[in-house]
């Protein structure tokens, strides 16, 4: 099969590089597509050098499946006419609450690949992903009824730039120089920012709404869900404090064996000093952690947890390729 990554030279084009190198997925031939200022470029692939093909001049009927990891003004403009000669899976914003386009995590609900009628396959926002995939199993055994999230999510969630300047920064505080920040609204170093994306009239970010919007997309459009989106001085994985409540009675016994039992998942949760996951153990890592699992004794049939993910896995380039594993699995991935 022939499959090419848009938008090969950035973050999470490098990050579906390396998934892929890890998959044991049959690759005929590999397209790394960027722009004009990155075309000649070459990136190693399994030990092979690949040139990088600039996007204005690339044939997809050359591929089956499209990787789209360039930012939402890209697919606007590329991914529909891509998508006439292959699928395209999709990581930007731009696709995902469009009716006509299934917005997948395949654990939870492959079966939307089904409806697929532009031949584009949105991945979700990183904290929607990583999300759902704990929300599913305790959704089939208990239904959901309301979700209160806070996230705290690394600076990588903006791409490289970010995370470049929160190194700069970081250096400047320590040496006592003048904080500019150009990639956040406020000094991100020692810092944390309750803003992620722009405001919408009603107070909430656009980040927070994507969050409530996808969620319901992909799960169930009954659940009610309120957020609150902050930026940390992390580099990699974001970290969710979740709050829900249920319709029916549980057990943490039960919570905890259908979290195990679900693929993607990994509960480490001991009431011991250390006995949770954090940030930083959970990057480079496939599986989405869930600690702190405990009953919220103010609701009834409410329940507490701490999810942490690799957000440039779980909720970018990982998710993406098992969408084209799953694709690939069913036959549904067209020419």
């Amino acid at each position: 099969m022939n499959i090419a990554i848009v938008g090969a030279t950035g973050n999470v084009g490098r990050k579906t590089l390396e998934v892929l190198e890890k998959k044991e997925l049959s690759i005929d031939n590999l397209y790394l597509v960027a722009s004009s200022k990155s075309a000649g470029k070459k990136i190693s692939f399994k030990g092979k050098e690949h040139e990088v093909f600039d996007l204005e001049n690339f044939d997809f009927s050359k591929v089956r499946i499209a990787f789209f990891a360039a930012g939402g003004k890209i697919s606007e403009k590329f991914a529909e006419k891509a998508a006439k000669n292959c699928i395209v899976i999709d990581n930007s914003s731009f696709y995902r609450m469009d009716p006509d386009v299934p917005l997948i995590v395949p654990q939870v609900n492959s079966d939307d690949l089904k409806n697929n009628k532009k031949n584009i396959i949105a991945n979700p926002n990183c904290s929607t992903a990583q999300l759902v995939i704990v929300l599913k199993p305790l959704h089939d055994l208990f239904i959901i009824k309301r979700i209160v999230v806070s996230t705290y999510q690394s600076v990588s969630g903006g791409g490289k730039a970010p995370m470049d300047e929160l190194i700069e920064q970081t250096k400047s505080v320590l040496d006592g120089k003048e904080v500019k920040s150009k990639n956040f609204t406020k000094q991100i170093a020692f810092n944390a920012i309750p803003h992620i994306d722009v405001f919408s009239d009603d107070g909430y970010t656009k980040e927070e709404l994507k969050m409530t919007n996808e969620t319901k997309k992909i799960l169930d459009r009954k659940i009610d869900l309120t957020a609150t989106c902050v930026r940390l001085p992390i580099s990699v994985s974001h970290s969710e404090a979740v709050n829900l409540q249920f319709e029916k009675p549980f057990s943490l016994e039960k919570v905890r064996d259908a979290l195990n039992n679900f693929d993607g998942c990994k509960v480490i949760d001991e009431r011991v000093d250390g006995g949770y996951i954090t940030p930083l153990e959970a990057e480079g890592k496939d599986e989405t952690f869930i600690s702190r699992i405990r009953e919220d004794k103010t609701i009834k049939n409410g329940l507490n947890l701490w999810i942490v993910s690799d957000n440039l896995l779980r909720g970018a380039a990982l998710n993406a390729v098992e969408i084209a594993e799953t694709l690939i699995k069913n036959n549904f991935y067209g020419k």
